[in-house]
C-alpha cells in the first residue's frame, strides 16, 4: 500500500501539488472554525431541571416538588446519576447520563417525564429544563451601571433591552440575571374593608386574574365585510388595577381601589449582588451553549454590547467583570508560543545536522502541513483547541520530522553514492531511495502511535482530559507519515537534483567527541552498569519524594472568596455583611481593583445557593502594581482581613 502511494506521488506530482494546496486551504479553514477554549469539556451528558415555588420552605420543596419529579425520572434509559437540591423557593434536579449519550435525546426523555410530573405539582410552581450548558458555561460577566438610575431601572434595561439582544447570538444558551428589583404591581388588601363588603381574598385574586387578559370575541358582519372583535383587558398601569370591579351587589360596583392599596413594588428576591463595598448592583452572565466556541462567543458579545451602547438610555453603561476570552487567549497563546519556538528550533537543528538548506526546507515543510491536517482531523472528531489538545501537538512537534528526515537523508545518500545515478531517471532513483526506507519509517511511526493508544482507553474524567492529548498526537504522527511518503518525495524531486552528502561540520565535531567517549565506555563495562543501576535507584527514591496531584494548579489571575453565614440570615443582612467585608478588603488590600459579590440564587437557578452563601469575585490589579508580587502572600493578606 505504501509503495503504491509513493508511486502515485512521484508519477502524479502536479496532482500532489494541487492536493497539497487544497490541504492548506482546508486546514486553514478548519483552524478558523475549530472551537477554542481554555480546557476540554469534562462534564458528563447532563440535564438540569429548575423549578421555582415562591414562598415554599426547603421541606415543602422536597416533599411536594422534588419527590414527585424524582419518582417520574426513575427508569429513564442510559441514566447514570439522579440527584437534587432543595432550597427556599427553588428545586434543582440534575440527571447525569452515560458517556456518549446524545444531549438532545436525553433532554427529550426528561421533558416527556417532566410533563407528566407537572400535572401533580402544586399550583403556582413553574420552571422547566435549564439551558444546554456545562458547569464551566459562564463565558462573560458584566454589570449595568448608571449614575442616577435606580436598581429597578437598571434591572429593567437588562431584562428588556440587553438580555434579548444577547440571546440572539450564536453559541449563547441564555443570559443569567442577578441583583436589582423586578418591577411589579402590588395589591395590598385592607382586611377591614374586605370584611365590611363581604369580599374574600380569593375573590380579589380571581378578579385580578380574569381582568388581566385580552381575548377574542369572534366576528361580526358589516355589509360585505367581516370584522374581527377582540376585548382588551391587559393591565397597563396602576389605574387599570384600581378600576377592576370585584363584584356589583345591588348594582353598586366594588372596585379594587375600595378594598386595597395599589402600588409599585417588586418580585420576591432570591439573591442579591453587591459591588466594591458601595452598594447593590445589577449583573448579567452570558452562559455559553455546550460545545460552543468560547472565543467566538465572547467576541460576539463584546460586539453586540458595543452596538447596543448608543441605543441605551443616557448614562447607562456596561462594565466587564469577567471575560473568558482573555483566559482562552492566555492559555492557548502559551501553548501556541511553545509550538512556534519548537518549530524554529527544529528548523535550525535540521539545517545544522542535515547540512543542506534545500533538504532542511523539504523536511521543515512537513511541520505546518502536518499541523493543518491535524486541525482537519480534530474538527472531524469534535475536538476543541485547548491546553490539552494543543499540548499534545507541542509534544509531537519533534517527532513529526523523524520520518521526513530519514526519507530525505536516504534520498541524498542515493543521489551521491548510487552507481546508477547517472544512468537511471531522476524519479526512479527517488523511488528506489524512498522505497528502501518505507518499512522502517512506517514501523517507527506506528510504534510511537501504539504507545499513546492506551490513553484512548481511559474512561470518565481521566479519559476526557487525556484523550484529546492522545488523539492529537496520533493525528499528527499519522499526518507526518502520510506527508513523508507523498509530499516530501514530490518536493525532493524538484529541489534535490544532486547531492554531495558529506557529514556536516556540526556532526563531524560531535562525532569527534562521541567516538572516543564511546570507546572509553566500552572498556569499562562494569563501571557503566553499576553507575546506571545506581542512577535508577536514585531516580526511584527521588520519585517517591515528589508531590503528586491529579491536576496542576491553574491560576486565572483573579480570586473568588466563598463566605458562609448563619442559615437564618436575611437577604438584607447578607448584603450588609458583604458590603462591610468588601469595604475592609478595598481599604486594607490595595492590590484588589474591583469586587463583585453575589449571594443567594440566580435568575435561572443554575447555581441555587442559600441566602447565607456568598461568592465574592475579586478583580486584581496587574502584578506590577502589587506591594509584593507573590500570590500566596496576597492570599494571606486577604485571610488576615477576613
Amino acid at each position: 500500500m505504501f509503495t503504491k502511494l509513493l508511486e502515485f506521488a512521484l508519477t502524479q506530482r502536479l496532482l500532489v501539488v494541487a492536493l497539497t494546496l487544497l490541504l492548506i486551504g482546508a486546514g486553514v479553514s478548519a483552524y478558523r472554525d475549530l472551537p477554542i477554549d481554555a480546557f476540554p469539556d469534562v462534564s458528563p451528558t447532563q440535564v438540569k431541571i429548575i423549578m421555582k415555588a415562591p414562598g415554599m420552605t426547603p421541606e415543602e420543596v422536597e416533599t411536594r416538588i422534588v419527590a414527585p419529579i424524582e419518582l417520574e425520572m426513575l427508569g429513564i434509559p442510559k441514566q447514570d446519576i439522579l440527584r437534587s437540591t432543595s432550597k427556599y423557593a427553588i428545586a434543582d434536579i440534575t440527571i447525569n447520563f452515560n458517556e456518549g449519550t446524545d444531549i438532545y435525546w436525553a433532554r427529550q426523555q426528561v421533558a416527556e417525564r417532566l410533563g407528566n410530573a407537572q400535572r401533580d405539582l402544586p399550583a403556582g410552581v413553574e420552571g422547566g429544563l435549564a439551558p444546554i450548558t456545562t458547569p464551566l458555561g459562564d463565558m462573560f460577566m458584566f454589570t449595568v451601571e448608571g449614575e442616577g438610575y435606580t436598581l429597578e431601572q437598571r434591572r429593567t434595561i437588562l431584562d428588556w433591552t440587553i438580555r434579548p439582544a444577547l440571546r440572539t447570538l450564536p453559541g449563547v444558551a441564555d443570559v443569567n440575571l442577578l441583583g436589582g428589583f423586578v418591577r411589579s404591581f402590588e395589591v395590598v388588601p385592607n382586611h377591614h374593608a374586605l370584611a365590611a363588603r363581604g369580599i374574600s381574598t380569593a375573590m380579589l385574586e380571581q378578579a385580578i386574574q380574569t381582568n388581566n387578559r385580552n381575548d377574542g370575541a369572534g366576528r361580526i358582519k358589516d355589509g360585505d365585510e367581516a370584522l374581527l372583535v377582540r376585548t382588551e383587558g391587559n393591565i397597563k398601569n396602576m389605574d387599570d388595577v384600581r378600576n377592576i370591579v370585584i363584584s356589583s351587589p345591588n348594582g353598586n360596583p366594588i372596585r379594587i381601589s375600595d378594598v386595597a392599596e395599589v402600588r409599585i413594588g417588586s418580585l420576591t428576591r432570591l439573591g442579591v449582588v453587591t459591588k466594591d463595598g458601595q452598594g447593590e448592583a445589577v449583573e448579567g452572565i452570558v452562559v455559553g451553549l455546550r460545545g460552543a466556541n468560547a472565543q467566538k462567543i465572547v467576541s460576539s458579545v463584546k460586539a453586540k454590547l458595543a452596538e447596543l451602547a448608543p441605543t441605551l438610555p443616557q448614562g447607562i453603561t456596561t462594565e466587564v467583570l469577567y471575560d473568558r476570552g482573555s483566559l482562552v487567549e492566555r492559555a492557548v497563546g502559551t501553548v501556541s508560543k511553545a509550538i512556534t519556538e519548537a518549530i524554529v528550533l527544529v528548523v535550525i537543528l535540521l539545517v545544522l545536522f542535515l547540512g543542506n538548506v534545500r533538504g532542511a526546507i523539504v523536511v521543515a515543510v512537513t511541520l505546518p502541513l502536518a499541523m493543518l491536517l491535524t486541525f482537519i482531523l480534530m474538527q472531524q472528531f469534535g475536538l476543541s483547541a485547548n491546553l490539552m489538545s494543543l499540548g499534545g501537538l507541542a509534544i509531537a512537534i519533534g517527532m513529526l520530522v523523524d520520518a521526513a528526515v530519514v526519507v530525505v537523508e536516504n534520498i541524498e545518500s542515493h543521489l551521491a553514492h548510487d552507481k546508477n545515478s547517472g544512468k537511471l531517471p531522476h524519479l526512479h532513483i527517488m523511488f528506489r531511495a524512498v522505497k528502501e526506507v518505507i518499512t522502517p519509517v512506517a514501523a517507527g511511526v506506528a510504534i510511537i502511535i501504539i504507545v499513546f493508544l492506551p490513553l484512548l482507553s481511559l474512561q470518565g474524567l481521566e479519559g476526557k482530559l487525556f484523550t484529546p492529548v492522545a488523539l492529537t498526537i496520533v493525528f499528527a504522527l499519522a499526518a507526518s507519515l502520510l506527508l513523508s511518503l507523498t509530499v516530501v518525495p514530490m518536493l525532493a524531486s524538484f529541489l534535490l537534483k544532486q547531492a554531495n552528502h558529506q557529514e556536516p561540520w556540526l556532526v563531524r565535531k560531535a562525532m569527534g567527541i562521541y567516538a572516543p567517549l564511546l570507546q572509553r565506555i566500552l572498556n569499562k563495562e562494569r563501571v557503566v552498569i553499576v553507575g546506571a543501576l545506581a542512577m535508577l535507584v536514585v531516580t526511584g527514591v527521588v520519585y517517591t519524594q515528589i508531590g503528586k496531584t491529579f491536576m496542576p494548579e491553574m491560576d486565572e489571575g483573579d480570586i473568588i472568596v466563598g463566605i458562609e453565614k448563619l442559615p437564618s440570615v436575611s437577604l438584607e443582612q447578607t448584603a450588609a455583611l458583604d458590603l462591610k467585608i468588601q469595604q475592609a478588603i478595598m481599604e486594607q488590600v490595595p492590590e484588589v481593583k474591583r469586587i463583585v459579590a453575589r449571594a443567594g440564587s440566580d435568575e435561572l437557578g443554575l447555581d441555587p445557593m442559600g441566602l447565607n452563601q456568598t461568592d465574592t469575585f475579586l478583580v486584581l490589579k496587574p502584578m506590577e502594581e502589587w506591594r509584593e508580587p507573590n500570590k500566596e502572600w496576597l492570599l494571606e493578606e486577604l485571610r488576615k482581613v477576613l
